[in-house]
């Protein structure tokens, strides 16, 4: 068709996945270098918030809006955002990474305005199929969109006046997508395992969602997202940890309904279970550190943002990439290094810092080596296939 725009903009997957993951390639490689060589650089808001702000509301923001702008597609009935819109949509979001890396001279009601519109924007582009085709069911994802908005703006506001905040902000960020991480992954990966164990010459039944566990787990989530952003340490002793035990075992519940023992033959579904079963072990990890079990917050919050986050975007995008450029979902041999790395990268990084601190610097330098290993291996892999029209043919 002559009026298909070039492929990277024919669907919001093509250039939030392929630019989203180089850009933690980059974003992680440098943190890791800085970490264990410090410098004299210091970018707008700080290092820390720097290195924090910019892996959730740069790269995970990124993953999960490519995801929805694209999902919403098959989930609605209408075309996805393409194009010149879909250009734009991009812009806001690769004008924010360079002005908050590189941008420390402007006023900071510039950057913070420019980065947080990306966000804004991104909700209205969900808002519009959702309501067009009145398949309200999928409109949850707009709020939970915008209050990740409100999340980031909180996160650049406090920044000078508060800071304690503006990491609050930012903790309640992750929990937050790993909220929509649950809620996602409710959706596909009961229906993924059957499929993929099926086509792989396993049988398997689809396991029945069953709606008191579901209510259970995702609810008990957004209540520990809701305390986060209220403060662990302002609530009584008691509500926190009942509250962490009960998400944990109602989540690693739902978790094991899905079989993901029956899973290692297929490099897609095992590399997803994995990552999940992150989500659970965080909440776990949480739970040890209101107890006194843990004395590390960011072992239990890396938990979340490098096995949860991280694994299962390596994994989704994975799959996401092939089915929607037409092509079988065979991963490239490479990409199950690229999931142990990556996976192998998050154990390092809970287990060292938090139990063995001394080593510290180990596990965070290693557990970067991985990551960007990881990644790297996926910009390798797929680059040509998000860069090329599909191969079947079809538009998208």
């Amino acid at each position: 068709m002559t009026d298909q725009p070039a492929p990277i903009l024919r669907l919001a997957f093509r250039p939030f996945f392929l630019f989203g993951t180089l850009f933690s390639v980059l974003a992680i490689g440098w943190w890791s270098w800085w970490w264990l060589n410090p410098t004299a650089w210091v970018p707008y808001g700080g290092v820390i918030w720097w290195h924090g702000h910019e892996m959730i509301f740069g790269f995970a923001a990124a993953i999960v809006v490519g995801f929805l702008l694209t999902a919403v597609q098959n989930w609605t009935g209408v075309p996805g955002l393409r194009g010149l819109p879909l250009a734009l949509l991009f812009g806001l979001w690769l004008a924010g990474r360079l002005l908050i890396s590189f941008g420390d001279t402007l006023p900071a009601e510039i950057i913070a305005a420019v980065d947080s519109s990306f966000l804004l924007a991104a909700a209205m582009a969900m808002a519009y199929p959702v309501i067009v085709a009145k398949r309200w069911r999928n409109l949850m994802f707009v709020p939970i969109l915008l209050v990740l908005s409100g999340l980031n703006i909180t996160s650049h506001l406090a920044i000078s006046d508060d800071p304690l905040l503006a990491m609050k902000a930012l903790q309640t960020a992750v929990l937050l997508i790993s909220l929509i991480v649950a809620i996602i992954g409710g959706r596909v990966m009961p229906m993924f395992t059957t499929n993929g164990l099926m086509a792989a010459g396993i049988k398997i039944t689809k396991p029945e969602p069953k709606r008191w566990l579901e209510l259970c787990s995702l609810l008990s989530l957004l209540l520990v997202v809701i305390s986060s952003l209220t403060g662990f340490d302002q609530l009584p002793n008691g509500f926190t940890v009942s509250l962490l035990a009960f998400a944990s075992i109602a989540n690693t519940v739902r978790f094991l309904r899905w079989g993901f023992w029956r899973t290692w033959p297929v490099p897609l579904l095992w590399s997803l279970h994995l990552a999940y079963m992150f989500l659970p072990l965080g909440l776990i990890a949480l739970l040890l550190l209101e107890v006194g079990l843990l004395n590390n917050t960011s072992a239990a919050l890396h938990c979340f943002t490098v096995g949860t986050i991280g694994g299962m975007i390596l994994s989704m995008v994975s799959r996401v990439s092939l089915g929607h450029t037409g092509r079988p979902l065979q991963p490239p041999k490479p990409m199950s290094l690229a999931f142990s790395l990556l996976l192998l990268g998050a154990v390092i990084r809970v287990i060292i810092p938090g139990w063995a601190p001394a080593y510290s610097n180990v596990g965070i330098g290693l557990a970067g080596i991985f990551w960007v290993l990881a990644f790297g291996i996926f910009c390798g892999c797929y680059s040509r296939l998000l860069l090329t029209a599909r191969a079947d043919g079809k538009p998208g």
